[in-house]
């Protein structure tokens, strides 16, 4: 008669080489975007990984993060060869969906563009001064009130009820 207060036995030792097979079978099957992940430079090229990623899987439908305008063009144009690239590694996609996304903005605060782009941006308080808001009279950035009229919050609120009146 067994003892079912004893713990089950455990099974026989595997190979080290066929444990990364079988957890490599396992990783493709069950997490496609942690596959997709690592095998994205391959599937993608080095040039356009490098300015794009997997953002995540919904059903049949890959969504796309794309750094700047110019590579959600170029992405645009090559997106028929990249879905039939995927396919072809074994991701079963129908579709791919683009989305403009900055991957790290803080690290391209060093570049030209982003740092004159920065130098000059009206919430700076240490350029601009500080001023109140005509609307509101909260204290704000002078450079917004100069570009826009009165403070960012103010202004969002204009354009809600410019949105919701047309």
């Amino acid at each position: 008669m067994p003892n079912y207060l004893q713990p089950p036995r455990p099974q026989p030792a595997k190979a080290l080489a066929n444990c990364l097979k079988e957890l490599e079978a396992n990783w493709h099957g069950q997490a496609p975007m942690a596959a997709l992940w690592q095998a994205w430079p391959q599937i993608a090229g080095a040039e356009l990984a490098a300015h794009c990623r997997p953002l995540r899987i919904q059903g049949s439908v890959l969504w796309i993060g794309v750094e700047q305008a110019h590579w959600l063009l170029a992405l645009r144009y090559a997106k028929h060869q990249l879905l039939g690239a995927l396919r072809g590694a074994g991701f079963p996609l129908q579709r791919l969906e683009l989305e403009q996304r900055v991957q790290n903005p803080l690290a391209d605060l060093a570049s030209g563009d982003s740092a004159a782009s920065w130098a000059n941006h009206p919430s700076r308080v240490d350029v601009h001064g500080i001023a109140a808001c005509p609307r509101c009279e909260i204290p704000t950035p002078a450079g917004e009130i100069k570009r826009w009229g009165c403070c960012s919050l103010c202004l969002r609120q204009i354009e809600k009820i410019i949105i919701t009146n047309n």
